[in-house]
């Protein structure tokens, strides 16, 4: 895991989901609401529905609110389209920063975007100025359990499919191109395996080190980001 402790990282952001319950509620429905509108509300058949229905699950979302989710989306009532979006740029020190949006009006998230990352001392770039130093890949993080063999799990995700499989004192850690994702996870549930963390993420090919005064600096942007009702998720290479 290039010594970054997952576990640490997923823990954080958990209490900050718990502390904005409504905000993770909004922004995975946002991700329903696109998924069955690209291929339908039955799970069975939409790959992408079950992912997020995955995602909603491991963030403790009630499965009632899931099923209005889906619902409301395949509804004749609800006619909002969401537009996916990435912006790339940098904060403080450098590090580099990926932000993606789903949002029904590009012009207020661009104007958003431009306004958060200068408030804090960053600065937004073109398409493709950061993006070349991250990868995309699909990760799934299980929590150490006396019930889970290391040797067994190891084999189950290669045999799905999966690319790698690390572990620390605390979590696994399961990689996954994006095409495999879906497969790699589903075979995994399918064996009583449940996640702390599942997504395709941009992961970074290095980290970057920063003082503690820019990493003030830097959680603030990041945080002012994550707040923004268009923003489904920000990555970044810092080394936290």
């Amino acid at each position: 895991m290039s010594g970054h402790s997952k576990w640490a990282n997923i823990k954080n952001k958990k209490e900050k989901a718990d502390s904005a319950r409504g905000k993770i509620f909004t922004k995975i429905g946002r991700e329903i609401a696109v998924a069955v509108k690209a291929g339908g509300p039955n799970l069975d058949a939409n790959s992408r529905l079950r992912d997020v229905v995955a995602k909603a699950k491991a963030a403790n979302i009630p499965n009632d609110n899931i099923e209005r989710s889906i619902k409301k989306a395949a509804g004749d009532g609800d006619t909002t389209n969401y537009e996916s979006l990435m912006y790339e740029g940098y904060g403080t020190a450098g590090v580099a920063i990926i932000v993606e949006a789903l949002t029904d009006n590009r012009n207020r998230t661009a104007g958003d975007m431009r306004h958060l990352f200068d408030k804090h001392g960053g600065n937004l770039g073109q398409s493709g100025s950061v993006s070349y130093m991250f990868d995309r890949k699909g990760v799934m993080v299980i929590e150490r359990d006396d019930k889970i063999d290391e040797e067994e799990l190891m084999m189950l995700a290669l045999d799905a499919g999966a690319d790698d499989v690390s572990s620390d004192e605390e979590c696994f850690e399961v990689i996954t191109t994006p095409e495999n994702f879906s497969s790699v996870r589903e075979k995994l549930e399918a064996n009583n395996i449940s996640f702390l963390d599942a997504d395709i993420k941009y992961v970074p090919q290095n980290y970057v080190a920063v003082s503690e005064e820019a990493a003030v600096k830097l959680q603030r942007l990041i945080d002012a980001l994550e707040d923004n009702d268009d923003v489904q998720n920000v990555w970044t290479n810092w080394e936290e």
